[in-house]
This record gives structure tokens, C-alpha cells and sequence, in this order.
């Protein structure tokens, strides 16, 4: 079968990769001269399904506005009269409910759950490499309010059997040897040790190699018009050099995706949210971290990538604008300097910003749409690189005909409504 993929970030790259090796004729479109260029390209490192959880959950509308008044927020919102952006933030409260919470943590957990084995499988079928570690994520507190209201997702890991440990000071020193610098700062941790770490650029490049070794033909530098289609049926693409055609189209555009698919009648909730991050060269390894820190005050994770620290986090609500802002690398600078003093040279950061592609609930929108020919791998949010194999592999067996190896529940289109219901619904 021949299919057409639209996008070459993570989750269009692994899309191709899994559907070549299942048979197909695969060609990726791509507007960037390469893969993994946007979203793809500075994200925070992280393959954490123990920490995967949706940002809408109980009590997150107080804490938004305990986070705005904050020197180093977590969260910034530049005014905008896109009604897009409202009926985002008014879907996002609806789901702060500990019922939507649960329900959509667990469908978080399914898919980031195995993502990560799929990508374990592929490590050692390919030997890929992209600065990996296994060494797990340490979600460290700063106050005892912290820790105690961890509480809630230890339920939760504890229904879904992922492995986690509760650290007091000690406990995290031995995982983290460096925070002995600061042991004022933090009253202790919640560990995922299954959780683990890597460049997800240098692992999209890669896997894009790997994946042209199957046959798939990317064709970068390409802008994608839009999708053309008669009755429940996509057609063709429209290109900036000209009409491609295919049996299968899987569109994977990330915080594009919306735009994209409103010609077609479609709309799914998917917003971007800008995140940022810092890449820090080391100066003194043993100041910096072995592996994840997630800083939770400021919602900043701290990875070690080789020999760089990747500082990424913050959530701005602002659309499609991609400015770096200053006051957002400050509160980058300012976790990682408190918690690694001396690991890493911040003067020489490299500062970038991109799209995450956010859904109200947290769970990304893969499966089929009301045209048979055409499927979503897209709103991943800020676990695109955390579900990237898992999803692909979804994907994958969908288009093939195939049963999914985990349960399709609550992942495709249709939970926002009858009127998304798929032509096609595989049998669970």
C-alpha cells in the first residue's frame, strides 16, 4: 500500500519507520530542509511515561493563578481574541475534574507505557544511539506540600503497575549525587525509575536513516497546501511541487494539524502551547545532573544529554507566535543554577522555543477520522518524544488492518463528540 505522511517530527519519522518495516511504500512530507527541525528538535529529553499525566487535574486553576504571580512562572498567557484559544483553556477546565483526571492519566499511561518498550525493541533490533540513558526521572520537591500531594499519582502509578520510589534527602543523593550541593532546596523525590532520557533530534535523524534503508522517500523542503478529497475519501495532497497521491494519508503536523484538517470539516483540540528550553554545555560533571530532574515548582526538567544539559519547560499561551522571550530563559537559567550551581555554563546556552501540540485532556488523537483513507498521529503535547514508538507503531498496525497491541479506548477523535466518529473502527 502506498501512504503518504505529512510531517517529519518524531512521530511522522516513526510513523514512516513502522509502516516500512510492515510493508508498506512510505513517502514523508516535510516543509523543513530535514527531520525533527521544529517541535522535535529542543524538547526536554525525556521518554517518561511514570511521568505522564494530563495538565489539566483537581486544583490546577488555583494553581494557574498562583503560578502567574510568580517571578519565575511556570506558565505565562499573552492576551489574544482567538476564540480557538479560549474554547481550548474552557475544554482544558472541564477536565480538571479527579474522574477526567484519572481517566485521562490512564490513557496517558497506556500509550506512554508502550511507547517505551516499542522504543527498548528498537534499540536493540537497530542499535540506534541518540545520548541515551536509562537511568530513570526524579521528580524532586521543594516543600512538604510538594510531597504529600504526590500522593495522587502514586495511586495511580500503583493501578497501572509502574514502578516508582518515594526518596527522602538521602534517597535522592544516591540517584542524583550532585544535589548534595543543595540539600536545602528540596525535602525530597518521587522516582520513575523506568523512565529514561535522550536527544530526540539526534534519535529522529537517526531513525529517519534507518528508515530510507526501508525505502521510505523523505521529501524535505516541501510545504504541504492542503488535502484534497470526494466524498469520505482523501485523493490527493497539494504541494508546493505539485499533486501527490496515495492510498493511505496519516497526518502528523503537530500544532498544525488543525489548520490543516478544517477544509476538510474536521476539527479536533488541538492548541499550541509554547514551550522552551536551554542547552547548556557542562563544565564540571560532577556538579551536573546523571539524568532527569524534574524541578516541580517551576515545572522545568533538567536532563543530561552527553555532554550538554537540556533545560526545557514552561507553558505560554500565546498561539502560533515563536519569539524568544527573555523572562522565559530566565526562569530556565534560575532552576538549573539553584538545583546544578557550577555543572554547566550558561552563557553559552544555546535558547529555543517550539509548539507543543496540546489536547484539553492530555491524550494525543491517533487512530482514523471520518475519512477511511486518512488517520491522526497528532497532540501529543509535551510527551511527543515519550510516545513517538508507541504511536507508531499504532499507527502502523491500523493502516495494516492489524490489532493494536494495547486497547484503541479513548484515543481516537470520536471522544470529543459523535460527529468525529471514524468511518472505520477496528474491533478492540
Amino acid at each position: 500500500m502506498k501512504v503518504i505522511i505529512l510531517g517529519a517530527g518524531v512521530i511522522g519519522t516513526a510513523s514512516a519507520y513502522f509502516l516500512a518495516k510492515a510493508g508498506h511504500e512510505v513517502t514523508v512530507i516535510e516543509r523543513q530542509p530535514g527531520a525533527a527541525l521544529e517541535t522535535s528538535y529542543g524538547n526536554a529529553g525525556e521518554v517518561s511515561p511514570g511521568y505522564s499525566a494530563p495538565w489539566a487535574g483537581p486544583g490546577v486553576p488555583m494553581k494557574a493563578v498562583k503560578w502567574l504571580m510568580m517571578k519565575h512562572s511556570p506558565l505565562a498567557i499573552r492576551p489574544t481574541f482567538d476564540l480557538n484559544t479560549w474554547r481550548w483553556v474552557t475544554q482544558m477546565l472541564m477536565n480538571c475534574t479527579t474522574a477526567r483526571y484519572e481517566t485521562n492519566k490512564g490513557r496517558m499511561l497506556r500509550m506512554a507505557e508502550y511507547s517505551r518498550d516499542v522504543l527498548q525493541q528498537l534499540r536493540a533490533d537497530t542499535g540506534i544511539s541518540y545520548d541515551e540513558r536509562t537511568q530513570g526521572t526524579l521528580q524532586l520537591f521543594r516543600n512538604q506540600a510538594q510531597l504529600d500531594g504526590a500522593q495522587a499519582d502514586i495511586d495511580i502509578l500503583k493501578r497501572y503497575d509502574v514502578p516508582y520510589e518515594t526518596l527522602d534527602k538521602a534517597g535522592c543523593l544516591k540517584v542524583e549525587p550532585a544535589l548534595k550541593n543543595v540539600q536545602d532546596k528540596f525535602v525530597g523525590a518521587l522516582r520513575l525509575p523506568g523512565d529514561e532520557t535522550g536527544d530526540c533530534f539526534k534519535f529522529t535523524q537517526n531513525l529517519a536513516k534507518l528508515a530510507e534503508g526501508l525505502g521510505v522517500k523523505f521529501k524535505y523542503g516541501v510545504s504541504i497546501q492542503r488535502l484534497v478529497h470526494e466524498g469520505d475519501k482523501i485523493t490527493s495532497v497539494i504541494t508546493s511541487e505539485g499533486e501527490m497521491k496515495a492510498d493511505t494519508y496519516v497526518l502528523a503536523l503537530g500544532s498544525y494539524s488543525p489548520i490543516m484538517l478544517r477544509e476538510l470539516g474536521i476539527k479536533i483540540p488541538v492548541y499550541p502551547i509554547k514551550g522552551y528550553s536551554i542547552t547548556v554545555p557542562i563544565t564540571d560533571a560532577q556538579r551536573a545532573p546523571e539524568s532527569t530532574v524534574m524541578d516541580e515548582t517551576y515545572k522545568v526538567a533538567i536532563t543530561r544529554l552527553g555532554d550538554r544539559i537540556r533545560v526545557g519547560g514552561t507553558a505560554e499561551i500565546t498561539g502560533y507566535n515563536l519569539d524568544l522571550r527573555k523572562d522565559r530563559r530566565d526562569t530556565l537559567e534560575f532552576s538549573v543554577t539553584d538545583l546544578f550551581p557550577g555543572g554547566g555554563d550558561v552563557s553559552k546556552a544555546e535558547f529555543w522555543t517550539g509548539l507543543r501540540p496540546m489536547t484539553p485532556d492530555g491524550t494525543p488523537v491517533v487512530g482514523p477520522t471520518p475519512y477511511r483513507n486518512l488517520f491522526l498521529n497528532t497532540g501529543h503535547g509535551t510527551l511527543g518524544w515519550t510516545m513517538a514508538c508507541g504511536s507508531g507503531q499504532f499507527i502502523a498496525d491500523l493502516v495494516s488492518g492489524k490489532r493494536p497491541a494495547i486497547s484503541t479506548e479513548g484515543l481516537f477523535m470520536d471522544r470529543y463528540g459523535s460527529i468525529n466518529r471514524p468511518v472505520f473502527v477496528p474491533k478492540e
